[in-house]
């Protein structure tokens, strides 16, 4: 590896890091961006809160008008919060699962719907059902789940829409003490006190009436008063503006989306040097894979420090920390081995990973919940969860690269050495893989004993967890007998990890149910998944097939050379 390319590669990762997307400048809304807000379980900027708000109920930050112009997150939450349109006629509640809109009587080729229109509707009735159901501890269909998913987003329409009761206003002496609104701060402090924020709060309304969009100084000026009176009430109990400002910043800056584009760029500059002999492009390649690397980290440890624990209590931290354990292992195999094809494997991986975790806030849920209390014991949660994803990182690397394998075996199987040594780098990361999930499983048993009373229970994250385990462990045996050579074990490498999907992926979207619950979630598309599923098996047959043919003209060709030998014996004893 060449230290001066190397080190090229991490300054230009540098460089585009830190090129903003658009010219940051001081905008009138960035004293309300850290107001701080108590709500689920912690404190939090308003910043925070507008986006989260607008992503649960939209399933994107930006809401285009009818008129095409489009509002910004916080612009969209101002809206919402001082009632400054008819959000009831709003196109503005996301609905894509098609046999439900196509049940209640909805356009099919609609993603959004108003207020009134899914309330006029009859998902009432099925609302209705699965909460008797529910009650009665009775499965729910999917349907049903998805009924209640947009239910979720009603009631948060309802109690954000022309609200004055968002607990802006510190508790006076308890840290952990329950905040009121502006409107009822009366009960904390007298008039002298709150007479003041009261106005100042008046005055936001009607200047955001006189300017929707936010954008003169005297509105800025009027936030920033508002701000300052709030943070004055009870200085020990606000939130420090550097803590406030912190989690703005981290948003603002989304590391895990500059991450996947750094990636996507070293993964570009890998191929042309891999494609062109000329350059030799390896080393700036993980330069710049190394730096989205470090950008990734760096957005762990900052989401750590704003939630408190291990970022990997979710469907969304989880993707993520896939991706990122993809990269690291991928990374540390490729500086052992010097092999190139590890990162060539890993990059399009963590560049998927990160890509979902960005662009489907609304399946993929960001915002940072307080955990649920099988989750609250961070010595467990902080091995057993990280253990688990690091196995499916592992096993998505070595699937990786068993698509290479493959696509060798399909246009170059002659590469006999090159394929070779693809299969004895694909196994070592299967090795890794199992390792991590035996252990992740007995930690995880550990924990159920403690927090359950009993160590295996076949709860279906188990089970299919279990599944996944025996589907990896079964062929490394059988390669060490001879059952398997390369060519299997690349196969196993892609086919056997749609039972990590189903671990993964399928109890938690499709089956939705178990004592995981905490990890469950709606809005996973299975007709996507299973066509993505159904061509990479095509590829695989594909493959396959090719095998078996160059396999047969091999036996050919061999048996025309040893035919070919013996006819001149023949001759002379003639």
């Amino acid at each position: 590896m060449k230290p001066l390319q190397l080190l090229i590669g991490l300054c230009l990762g540098i460089v585009i890091l830190i090129i903003p997307p658009t010219q940051l400048q001081p905008s009138p809304l960035d004293p309300l961006q850290t107001l701080a807000v108590q709500l689920d379980g912690r404190k939090k900027p308003l910043d925070t809160v507008a986006r989260e708000t607008v992503a649960k109920i939209h399933g994107s930050t930006n809401y285009r008008l009818e008129n095409n112009q489009t509002l910004n997150y916080l612009q969209t939450y101002l809206s919402l919060w001082f009632n400054n349109r008819d959000w009831n006629q709003e196109p503005f509640i996301l609905l894509t699962y098609r046999p439900l809109k196509e049940k209640i009587g909805l356009d099919l080729e609609r993603k959004y719907f108003s207020f009134r229109e899914l309330v006029s509707s009859n998902l009432g009735a099925i609302v209705l059902e699965a909460n008797q159901k529910q009650a009665d501890n009775i499965e729910l269909t999917r349907d049903e789940r998805e009924a209640l998913t947009i239910e979720d987003r009603l009631a948060l329409m309802l109690r954000t829409v022309g609200t004055d009761t968002l607990p802006l206003v510190p508790h006076p002496s308890d840290s952990k003490g329950t905040w009121v609104s502006i409107l009822q701060s009366q009960q904390y402090y007298t008039n002298e006190q709150i007479t003041p924020l009261q106005q100042s709060y008046q005055t936001l309304k009607q200047a955001y009436r006189l300017d929707p969009l936010l954008t003169t100084l005297e509105v800025g000026q009027v936030a920033e008063t508002l701000h300052q009176e709030l943070a004055a009430l009870s200085p020990e109990i606000y939130p420090k503006d550097s803590v406030l400002q912190r989690e703005v910043n981290f948003s603002s800056f989304r590391p895990f989306s500059k991450a996947w584009k750094i990636y996507a760029i070293a993964l570009i500059v890998l191929l042309l040097g891999l494609s062109v002999k000329q350059f030799d492009l390896y080393s700036g390649a993980v330069g710049i894979f190394l730096t989205g690397l470090f950008i990734q980290g760096y957005g762990f440890i900052t989401r750590m420090e704003i939630a408190g624990r291990p970022p990997v209590t979710n469907m969304y931290e989880s993707v993520v920390w896939v991706g990122f354990g993809i990269a690291a292992i991928a990374l540390v195999f490729e500086l052992i081995y010097r092999a190139k094809y590890y990162l060539l494997a890993a990059a399009p991986l963590s560049i998927l990973c990160l890509l979902l975790a960005d662009s489907l806030p609304a399946v993929l849920d960001p915002s940072i919940a307080p955990l649920v209390p099988v989750l609250r014991d961070n010595f467990w949660l902080s091995i057993h969860v990280p253990t688990i994803t690091l196995s499916y990182a592992s096993f998505a690397l070595a699937m990786g690269l068993g698509h290479i394998i493959l696509g060798h075996y399909l246009v170059a199987p002659q590469l006999f050495q090159r394929i070779s040594h693809l299969s004895k780098f694909n196994y070592r990361v299967l090795q890794i893989g199992v390792l991590l999930l035996t252990t992740g499983i007995i930690l995880g048993g550990i924990w159920a004993h403690f927090s359950w009373g009993r160590f295996w229970g076949w709860d279906p994250k188990e089970t299919w967890a279990l599944i996944a385990l025996m589907c990896y462990i079964v062929p490394l045996h059988g390669r060490l007998v001879g059952w398997l050579a390369d060519f299997g074990m690349a196969v196993i490498s892609v086919v056997c990890f749609n039972a990590v999907l189903m671990a993964w992926y399928g109890v938690n979207f499709v089956l939705g149910t178990g004592l995981h619950s905490y990890g469950f979630s709606t809005g996973g598309s299975e007709l996507i998944v299973g066509t993505l599923v159904g061509l990479d098996l095509l590829f695989v047959a594909a493959a396959a097939t090719r095998h078996n043919r160059w396999l047969l003209s091999k036996s050919s060709e061999n048996l025309v050379k040893q035919l070919s030998k013996k006819q001149p014996v023949m001759a002379k004893d003639n």
